[in-house]
């Protein structure tokens, strides 16, 4: 533990800093219908025509959306399977079978992963980690999530339908995926000016929400704890970061992070957005917005990634946030973990 704070490697009690940051290369970014109707529907690589793509259940065409994003990402800049050191990647659906049997097809080293809704960053942390440290060349980090596979893992058959409240969030249909190589990388990239410099591990928080109809409000405090850990640790303020990003809160989880944010003196002063407040427009009547670890995915590796390398963006803290919770959970009448990691992606 000593040595990693003197070599710089660590900041704080739960914060690293990336001596050799890794440099996101290409993206790719796959939608559901819906999805492709909102406000960002110029930004992705596909929209689906329907949820199925061709497949004879959701889970298979969730599979599939993971699969091809990530083709997608490494065709863009010509990467054979030999060039990827590790893929990095999770989903929602119990034992992240859409992204194991993917990386089945993918056939590359694979480090699943389950951080919920937090899984985007949680990859990124991580592949930023094999990076700085040497351990890899090149790294795929990716998130995918399906409404109708989320959701009728709560309620089924979803045929049936159910009146949703004021405080739900729908779960978005997406798959995305960024490709990320150490500075000595040597070939094509569609960015060339994205970095990892950072990232802060998040600790779970419980505040005892048990409605898993509203998930923002039991992920909004998570957010809370993992910014004011990072501003602690590096002795940054909001006012150094264009935007704190998070992921899947939704309007009333947002309002909920914000204020949770003032109460600890840290005043987001209009530098706060919420990848579920703006994958879906208003009249498209999802409630409070988007959520699901596509939600975060696909907002970062189809706009913010882009706006970055345009150098609309200078730095931002990229925190996407996720409801630790299962059927099993639910059944038992748990409360609701939450999770959120963060990674400042930066242009160099």
């Amino acid at each position: 533990m000593e040595s990693l704070m003197q070599s710089g490697k660590r900041m704080g009690r739960q914060t690293l800093i990336f001596s050799n940051p890794g440099a996101v290369i290409s993206s790719g970014a796959i939608v559901g219908p819906m999805e492709g109707r909102g406000p960002l529907r110029e930004c992705f690589d596909k929209v689906l025509m329907d949820d199925t793509w061709g497949e004879d259940s959701w889970e298979k065409a969730e599979r599939k959306m993971f699969e091809q994003a990530v083709r997608t990402a490494m065709d863009k800049v010509e990467l054979k399977q030999g060039d990827v050191d590790c893929l990095l990647g999770g989903d929602l659906l119990n034992q992240i079978i859409s992204a194991n049997f993917a990386a089945r097809e993918l056939k590359l080293p694979f480090l699943g992963l389950y951080g919920a809704c937090s899984t985007m960053a949680e990859s990124l942390l991580i592949g930023g980690m094999l990076l700085d440290g040497g351990y890899a060349n090149c790294v795929a980090c990716i998130a995918t999530s399906h409404f109708s596979t989320a959701e009728r893992q709560y309620r089924n058959p979803l045929e049936m339908g159910g009146q949703t409240t004021p405080t739900a969030q729908r779960t978005v249909t997406g798959a995305g995926c960024s490709i990320a190589a150490n500075a000595n990388f040597s070939g094509s990239r569609i960015y060339r000016n994205v970095f990892i410099t950072a990232g802060t591990i998040g600790k779970v928080i419980d505040l005892g929400i048990t409605d898993a109809n509203n998930m923002g409000a039991a992920m909004a405090p998570a957010a809370a704890d993992t910014l004011a850990a990072h501003l602690s640790d590096t002795g940054r303020g909001v006012m150094d970061y264009d935007l704190v990003v998070t992921g899947d809160l939704g309007r009333f989880g947002s309002e909920m992070f914000i204020d949770l944010c003032r109460d600890s003196g840290i005043d987001l002063i209009g530098r706060h957005m919420d990848c579920g407040n703006v994958i879906f427009s208003r009249d498209q009547k999802v409630d409070c917005g988007g959520s699901g670890c596509g939600c975060s995915a696909v907002v970062l590796n189809a706009h913010l990634l882009e706006r970055i390398e345009k150098g609309e963006l200078r730095r931002i803290f990229f925190m996407a946030t996720g409801a630790l919770m299962s059927p099993t959970s639910s059944m038992q009448s748990e409360s609701i973990p939450g999770i959120a990691h963060g990674v400042v992606l930066e242009r160099k």
